[in-house]
């Protein structure tokens, strides 16, 4: 064979590879569009996953918290009742007269307490505990002989939880660091 024909044999080839890649290119170029538009239904779905699971927990959230509003106007209520309550001085609670309206504004501050306890608020045991600023406001700091500084030692506005969010924190009053230590002789 001569130098031409080898030439030619080798154009040939280089033909029939460009053909047959021409050919393959659009199977390939489709292949890969359709790989392309797999993932992009599969990154629909998932984003369409994950809409229905926010808008459920959204849903979730919306019932059981929708009564905050209303049961953060009726612990006015429930404080005037205590402040009520609290008030009767203990001849008057002794007396046959009012022992009947006594025991009236007793039992509508439990049914008051039942009715919030029933809807998911619970009420802030702040005394003796340590200040936590997630649920309690302090107001001032008292000095105290027997309580550990940053203990609550004085509550003026009870605090109350709905389900696991605050409702309202409770002020208190928080024993001050210092105050109770007793003082060492160190060279005695």
């Amino acid at each position: 064979m001569n130098d031409d024909n080898m030439t030619n044999d080798n154009q040939a080839g280089e033909d029939v590879r460009d053909e047959a890649t021409a050919e393959e290119n659009p199977f390939a170029r489709l292949e890969g569009e359709l790989e392309r538009l797999k993932n992009e239904v599969l990154y629909a779905q998932a984003e369409t996953q994950n809409v229905r699971r926010r808008l459920e927990k959204e849903k979730q959230d919306a019932q059981a918290y929708a009564a905050t509003g209303f049961a953060r106007d009726l612990l006015s209520v429930a404080d005037n009742m205590a402040r009520a309550l609290a008030a009767i001085p203990a001849e008057l609670r002794s007396d046959e007269k009012l022992k009947p309206l006594v025991t009236g504004i007793e039992m509508t501050g439990k049914e008051l307490d039942t009715v919030l306890q029933r809807n998911g608020v619970t009420k802030i045991e702040a005394m003796g505990a340590k200040l936590d600023p997630n649920r309690h406001q302090a107001i001032m700091e008292v000095e105290h002989e027997s309580a550990e500084p940053g203990t609550v030692v004085h509550e003026m506005q009870s605090g109350y939880m709905i389900k696991d969010r605050l409702l309202r924190p409770a002020m208190v009053g928080v024993a001050k660091a210092g105050a109770a230590t007793p003082k060492v002789d160190a060279q005695a």
